[in-house]
């Protein structure tokens, strides 16, 4: 199974809706402001932030990052070119091409966040823990047990959307209205 952490879900949500809207939001508003800077750290800091990461397998979250907004783009223009479908598809080769592996520059990114959030000696201590039996175990069980939380609680939603229902319809009947 795929390590991760529940982190990481909610970061894999947010980085999939962005590679969605992207293309979209490129050919209908300005541009946004740019994102806040990110505080400094030392490279070791930086080298460890990016050990935790490797070690979580985040980088499963992008790995589809550049050939999704190839795609996403692509698909854009069709709507607006339907007519250019040939050339487009052509182009998107080319563009693939020339941009292959830039979804590094995301996990770069991820790997300056954490160590802008950590200090180097508190990334030093996480790598220690990943790398004993706990934190090993971590790693395996916290996808399993994420997933788990994840399906109990649509099952419990669904249990209450039912529970909420019955509600409603006794509460109309009160009231002299079946529904």
């Amino acid at each position: 199974m795929k390590r991760f952490s529940g982190f990481m879900s909610a970061a894999t949500l947010a980085v999939g809706l962005a590679l969605v809207t992207a293309p979209a939001m490129a050919q209908q508003q300005p541009a946004a402001p740019a994102a806040p800077a990110i505080k400094p750290s030392t490279p070791a800091a930086v080298a460890a932030a990016k050990e935790i990461l490797a070690m979580k397998n985040v980088s499963v979250m992008y790995a589809g990052a550049v050939p999704g907004i190839i795609e996403k783009t692509k698909t854009g223009l069709l709507q607006q070119y339907l007519n250019y479908q040939k050339d487009l598809d052509e182009v998107a080769l080319i563009v693939a091409k020339s941009y292959a592996g830039r979804e590094s520059e995301i996990g770069d990114g991820m790997a300056k966040i954490y160590a802008a959030e950590f200090t180097e000696q508190e990334l030093k201590d996480l790598v220690v823990f990943y790398k004993s039996p706990l934190g090993q175990k971590l790693l395996v069980a916290e996808p399993k047990a994420i997933n788990g939380s994840l399906n109990y609680m649509q099952q419990w939603a669904r249990d209450f959307g039912v529970t909420v229902n019955s509600a409603f319809k006794a509460e109309m009947k009160k009231r002299g209205k079946d529904i």
